[in-house]
């Protein structure tokens, strides 16, 4: 049984307000994108690594390759301008798979006893993520932000990354999608009519995205270390 990893990292990080591509942001010493590689590379059951780029970082994402020695990266592809884009890009490159993983290049805390929970439970069901419970009251709004709905938080989950398909329905999930400001995979799975089940995630599974996670993510690592 063969798992690859496509960890979607084309970010430009305008909204952490960086002045550079976010994967290269540094974190703990090294770019983010080296803390996430490291976690995925230290997984038994993943076998290779497909990292997605924008077009301008591909040497540099190879010399970091190199430079921390990630011995399974398969393959380093150009994104494209949507995030829907960067992932079917990364499938078109995988090969003799028997499940695909999608992990978020920002997401540098995950751990690898959550990833295998996933992994688990997407060979029973063909499709899971993690998420977690919402701490928050959420709102659905209209357009012109008046409240349509609060919908029960008890019911709300926050999706997170890794997630984990059958290289087939995935395959098939980007193939019939039109929607390409899609942000979620399993959206693209449900929309096939196929249950995505979920896992308990961890609070500490961020994705770094604006200044405020960037402090808690070095503060995470501080504390770590």
């Amino acid at each position: 049984m063969k798992v690859v990893c496509i960890v979607p990292s084309a970010g430009k990080g305008k909204r952490l307000g960086s002045g550079q591509d976010k994967p290269f942001v540094t974190l703990g010493g090294k770019p983010i994108l080296a803390n996430t590689l490291e976690a995925l590379e230290s997984c038994k059951f993943i076998d290779d690594i497909i990292i997605v780029v924008s077009g301008n970082k591909l040497k540099a994402c190879s010399e970091l390759v190199k430079k921390y020695k990630f011995r399974k990266v398969y393959a380093i592809v150009r994104g494209g301008k949507k995030r829907f884009d960067s992932v079917k890009n990364g499938l078109s490159k995988v090969q003799n798979a028997n499940f695909i993983l999608i992990h978020d290049g920002a997401r540098p805390f995950i751990d690898r006893e959550l990833m295998k929970k996933v992994f688990v439970a997407a060979k029973k069901y063909g499709a899971a993520l993690c998420a977690t419970a919402s701490k928050q009251t959420l709102k659905s709004v209209s357009g012109n932000l008046f409240i349509k709905e609060t919908p029960e938080r008890k019911f709300i989950w926050e999706a997170q990354t890794p997630q984990a398909f059958k290289k087939d329905l995935i395959t098939k999930a980007y193939k019939k999608s039109k929607n390409r400001n899609a942000t979620d995979d399993s959206y693209l799975v449900e929309k096939l009519g196929h249950k995505v089940k979920i896992v308990k995630g961890s609070y500490r599974n961020i994705k770094i995205t604006t200044p405020e996670d960037l402090i808690l993510a070095r503060a995470l690592i501080k504390k770590g270390k």
